[in-house]
């Protein structure tokens, strides 16, 4: 898949959600990559895709807080990824690493104090 590497391709991915971007990254420049582009199964592409647009759910944006099962939603979107990547793992065995970096915003926010009450 092609990235912003100095070799212009990488043979090590992440699995990562984020707002506004597709659930598969170069793990080694960071570059977004195109999950229609990665040789997975239409199943797991879409998987991945469903699992990234759900990214977040822990927060209450309008409010920028938590949920108050925030931390417990991020844990369960975490172990969805989990899932997902050893799923990647065993479609491109031998082919690609791949890595899962999970979710830490939840904590983040709780750190900051912007829980519900």
């Amino acid at each position: 898949m092609e990235c912003l590497c100095e070799q212009n391709v990488t043979d090590e991915l992440k699995i990562e959600g984020d707002m506004g971007g597709d659930p598969i990254w170069c793990n080694r420049c960071g570059c977004n990559l195109d999950i229609d582009e990665a040789p997975i199964s239409d199943e797991l592409k879409e998987e991945l895709w469903d699992w990234m647009m759900r990214y977040g759910e822990w927060i209450d944006w309008d409010k920028d807080e938590l949920l108050p099962n925030g931390i417990e939603l991020e844990e369960q979107h975490d172990k969805q990824g989990i899932r997902l990547t050893e799923n990647a793992k065993r479609e491109l065995e031998g082919t690609y690493k791949i890595k899962f970096s999970p979710s830490t915003s939840a904590r983040s926010y709780a750190n900051k104090g912007f829980m519900y009450e």
